[in-house]
């Protein structure tokens, strides 16, 4: 008799606690719970022999981009395949082990295929649609993301159980692609079907930034507490989205506290974590704000992660944190880490070789005072960075530091065309940094001007 989960897909689980157990584990992925191991756990002490528990057990470690992670992950992809079952629970399981293989071979597009061939038989299988979107958003595939929760929503109607989380990642996707109000909707909706969606709901917050509408962004966050509360470190990110909409609205003592009482109120070295804080330092340091001592703990935790390689994200915002806190030599060791990087023929050393590797070199000059080469080298880099992963928001750090590069190496006419382009993909909504920075333009021309009269 074949089991099904609270997907209604077929999972090798008969014990009824195990299979509970398996069932609050979907949940809690979906919802970015923080007690999605325990759970996972649980499952694994009842079923020790459930293949696609250990699949998801090392997909999940693939997904937290440590190294020391892969080495676990690679003891569940085996543990996965030598249990598998028969029909179709073991199908799907063979799909998860061989999506696993393929990215410990250094192919996350190999999962996306393993895991989008789970979706062609059974577009209701959330929990693999959630890791296919996952998986696409680490490689920046922002256009698979939409395409992927599009074949699957059909069979997501309001009586699917998993309805509000499949929402959820289809306002991500429609809010990465430029559907800012078609993504507010579906995110609202999502909510409403599942209150403890804090993907959705991030989503919104999302096109609220992207939109310039930092007011309703900061309201919708405070008044959704019961959608991120119960979250791992993802409720970290939340804050950071909150301190953002701050951020626009020029209040800087308020971002300062939420960073100190709760971005980085636990020190952790997770590279979500790490890339939060930089991110947000960074910011505002160029709007000429004294951040203080903050760099230190960010930069010996990323010194700590030199030789890590496993996503150039983590190791961009690794270089972040080396750079404001003024550690030269360890930047450069790094950057030539990532160049290093580039030379394999995966997937992930094409991305380490370009752009990871002008980008690094960008970043590293910047840190040293040498505008001009770094906008050469970020500016380079810049229309291939969204293969890094991260969304438009992540990245966007990446953005303001090249404008201010080539601001202050004197490319006036090259920086306004970023802004303008920058500004487009903002719904053409210009928002306080874009303001601030084609008000320094225009100052600069008028000086010129008056220089040359003269």
């Amino acid at each position: 008799m074949t089991t099904f989960d609270i997907c209604r897909s077929p999972v090798d689980l008969d014990d009824p606690e195990a299979l509970a157990a398996w069932n609050a584990m979907v949940r809690a992925f979906l919802a970015h719970g923080a007690t999605t191991p325990e759970h996972l756990g649980r499952v694994l002490d009842r079923a020790p022999d459930c293949a696609m528990a250990h699949a998801a057990r090392g997909m999940f470690c693939m997904m937290l981009g440590r190294r020391e992670m892969t080495e676990t992950a690679r003891t569940a992809h085996a543990a996965a395949l030598g249990r598998l079952p028969g029909g179709a629970a073991g199908l799907r399981a063979r799909a998860w082990a061989d999506a696993l293989g393929a990215w410990l071979s250094g192919s996350p597009g190999g999962a996306i295929f393993h895991l989008e061939g789970i979706l062609a038989r059974d577009p209701g299988d959330t929990l693999t649609m959630k890791a296919s979107h996952g998986v696409r958003f680490m490689i920046g595939d922002a256009g698979g993301m939409r395409r992927s929760v599009e074949r699957a929503l059909p069979a997501h109607g309001a009586d699917h159980p998993l309805s509000g989380y499949a929402l959820g990642c289809h306002a991500f996707a429609l809010e990465e692609t430029g559907a800012y109000e078609a993504a507010e909707r579906a995110g609202r909706e999502g909510l409403l079907r599942a209150g403890d969606d804090a993907w959705g709901l991030h989503a919104v917050a999302h096109v609220h930034d992207m939109t310039h509408r930092p007011e309703a962004g900061i309201a919708l966050i405070e008044e959704n507490r019961a959608a991120w509360d119960h979250c791992n470190n993802f409720r970290f990110h939340v804050w950071w989205h909150k301190a953002l909409l701050h951020l626009d609205r020029g209040e800087h003592e308020v971002v300062l506290a939420l960073y100190d009482a709760k971005i980085r109120a636990e020190k952790t070295d997770d590279y979500r974590d790490i890339s939060n804080a930089t991110s947000l330092l960074v910011r505002l340091e160029l709007e000429e704000v004294d951040v203080g001592d903050r760099w230190a703990e960010l930069a010996d935790l990323a010194e700590a992660r030199l030789s890590d390689g496993c996503l150039v994200f983590a190791d961009l915002h690794y270089m972040l944190a080396l750079a404001g806190d003024r550690r030269p030599g360890a930047a450069a060791r790094l950057a030539r880490r990532i160049a290093a990087s580039g030379s394999g023929a995966t997937e992930l050393g094409r991305i380490a070789a370009h752009p990871g590797r002008a980008a690094a070199e960008g970043l590293c000059d910047f840190g040293e005072g040498l505008y001009a080469r770094a906008f050469a080298r970020l500016s380079a880099a810049r229309a291939h960075m969204p293969t890094m992963g991260g969304s438009h928001a992540q990245r966007d750090v990446f953005e303001r530091i090249t404008v201010d590069a080539g601001l202050r190496a004197g490319q006036l006419d090259a920086v306004a065309a970023i802004l303008a382009e920058r500004t487009q993909l903002r719904a053409g909504r210009a928002d306080s940094f874009a303001e601030s920075r084609m008000a320094r333009i225009a100052e600069a021309r008028r000086d010129a001007a008056l220089y040359a009269a003269q």
